[in-house]
C-alpha cells in the first residue's frame, strides 16, 4: 500500500494518502475538493551495506558519497 503526496488545486493544501486501489477517490482534507495533483516524493533509505562505524579511515573524511566508500563506488 503506497503512500502518495498530493497538493489540492483548489486551496493549495499539501497532504498524504495511503492508496488502496486506483479507483479510490482522493479528496482534500481542507476543502474536500477532488481536484489534486500527485507530487513527486523524496525519501531517505538506510544502506544495508557497510555502516559508517565500520568503514576504514584511510579514505576521505566527511561521510556521504566517496567519504569512506559507503556509497559503494569504491
Amino acid at each position: 500500500m503506497p503512500i502518495y503526496e498530493y497538493v489540492c488545486e483548489e486551496c493549495g493544501e499539501r497532504y498524504e494518502r495511503i492508496v488502496m486501489s486506483r479507483e479510490q477517490l482522493i479528496t482534500c482534507p481542507n476543502c474536500a475538493s477532488a481536484k489534486n495533483t500527485l507530487q513527486l516524493s523524496v525519501f531517505a533509505a538506510r544502506s544495508i551495506g557497510k555502516s559508517s562505524a565500520g568503514s576504514s579511515s584511510s579514505g576521505p573524511s566527511g561521510g556521504g558519497c566517496c567519504g569512506g566508500g559507503g556509497c559503494g563506488c569504491h
